[in-house]
């Protein structure tokens, strides 16, 4: 018996117990639940900095309308991009089911809202590319990597006083000196900037003291005959042909970056900037406008035609012939798919010349690939391929007046603040690039998640 009124009294408690939450959530109305701008229930409610809460698309109504980011009851700002409440959402789904479906229906069919809603998510993803971390604290702080930009930058900023330092006030000179007034030492650097060869003939030069009036005078004949000795044919013609440029010109053409910088400094700095954000653009304005002295050369080093081991180097790129088909069809497939390749592989042609200087030039090309492949993946995710061509004719007028501006005002700019823009953009960019590349995964991480 005792048992048998056990078992009654669990049952009775356990009735009780059930018949609880529903009574509870009859005491819960709809009207518990509206939204402030339409006075229905709750469709996505969005909440904001202030804690008001709305439908999604009765926010986007109102953001379309007003352009404001701020909230249609107390009017106080909202930082960031409004998200849905998710916990919100659920426990009015579960409660209401009925009701929401029969909203959800209603505003599907309303083309008015499906519009404000595309729009107000397209403002919101150009939000969070403009500032990634907005509203959030970064997990990871600062941190290793943190450490290692720091380290960085100090390598930027030394190699950047050891440029300014020496490679323009040693080196850089010959290219605005006349070789006339050419002593016998800047002769020896003038001979050993041709090639890892010519060092075997620099002991010669040095005895017979060979300045810059002697070496105008020097045949081809000359370098045959003692004291020179120069037997190796093509060492010779390599020679002569550099001494025929530097007769014409009066000085020492410009070999290497830093001598074509004191050359043409306004030059130097627009294709550094331009190959870095524009660079299919800047190769199609040296085929059209600089095509001998610049894009012969770019062509012939990204596309080189199959070498033969008995022509000299030099003595090919002196002599530069229009590219072949086989040298056009790899330069274009490279142009439209990987323009930032044909960059880096340029400045991998000239490793033993500018040892540091190349590494980072590639490794800031191998980032604003990454870089480019995700606009590319943004827009392919956002269905946004077709406003390409809209993109580039916006962009190409943007970079023409950039262009014209700097054109305009480049007679009133210090030398100084041109040294600057050059050198952050060659050393101190690839380290932003690490940046926006790691937050660029980062965000794509989130969005997988």
């Amino acid at each position: 018996m005792e048992e048998d009124e056990t078992l009654q009294g669990a049952t009775e408690r356990a009735k009780v117990e059930t018949h609880t939450t529903p009574e509870i959530g009859r005491r819960i109305s709809v009207s518990e639940f509206l939204c402030h701008c339409c006075y229905d229930i709750l469709v996505n409610p969005t909440t904001l900095n202030c804690g008001h809460n709305f439908c999604r698309h009765c926010l986007a109504l109102w953001w379309v309308s007003s352009r404001k980011n701020e909230c249609p009851e107390c009017r106080e700002k909202w930082e960031g991009f409004p998200k849905i409440n998710i916990l919100l959402r659920d426990v009015i789904e579960k409660l209401f089911s009925d009701a929401i479906e029969q909203r959800k229906e209603d505003i599907q069919q309303n083309s008015d809202v499906a519009r404000s809603l595309a729009t107000f998510q397209k403002y919101g993803n150009d939000q969070i590319l403009t500032v990634p971390n907005a509203g959030r604290i970064n997990p990871r702080g600062g941190g290793f990597f943190s450490g290692v930009l720091t380290a960085l930058t100090c390598v930027a900023v030394v190699l950047l006083g050891y440029h300014w330092s020496s490679r323009e006030f040693e080196e850089d000179h010959l290219v605005h000196k006349p070789v006339a007034k050419w002593t016998s030492e800047e002769v020896i650097l003038w001979l050993e900037q041709l090639g890892p060869w010519a060092s075997h003939y620099k002991e010669r030069f040095l005895l017979e003291k060979v300045n810059g009036r002697l070496l105008l005078t020097l045949t081809e004949e000359d370098f045959t005959k003692e004291p020179y000795s120069i037997e190796n044919s093509s060492h010779r013609k390599a020679i002569m042909a550099e001494l025929e440029c530097v007769k014409n010109l009066g000085v020492k053409p410009p070999q290497n970056l830093w001598e074509y910088k004191a050359v043409n400094p306004g030059k130097s700095l627009f294709l550094l900037y331009a190959l870095k954000s524009s660079p299919r653009l800047s190769m199609l304005y040296l085929y059209l406008f600089d095509y001998t002295e610049a894009f012969l050369p770019f062509i012939h080093t990204i596309c080189p035609v199959p070498e033969n081991k008995y022509e000299d180097i030099v003595t090919k790129l002196l002599d530069l012939k229009d590219p072949s088909w086989k040298q056009w069809r790899e330069f274009v497939v490279k142009y439209l798919f990987l323009p930032y390749q044909l960059i880096a592989e340029f400045a991998w042609g000239w490793l033993d010349v500018h040892y540091w200087t190349s590494r980072f030039i590639i490794v800031n090309a191998m980032l604003l690939s990454v870089l480019e492949f995700f606009s590319f993946w943004r827009l392919w995710s956002r269905r946004e391929l077709k406003t390409i061509p809209h993109r580039m004719w916006r962009h190409f007028w943007k970079v023409s007046t950039q262009g014209l501006f700097v054109a305009i005002f480049w007679p009133f700019i210090p030398q100084f603040v041109c040294n600057c823009l050059f050198y952050w953009a060659l050393y101190f960019n690839p380290i932003t690039n690490i940046d926006l590349v790691v937050k660029e995964v980062r965000r794509l991480e989130t969005q997988v998640q």
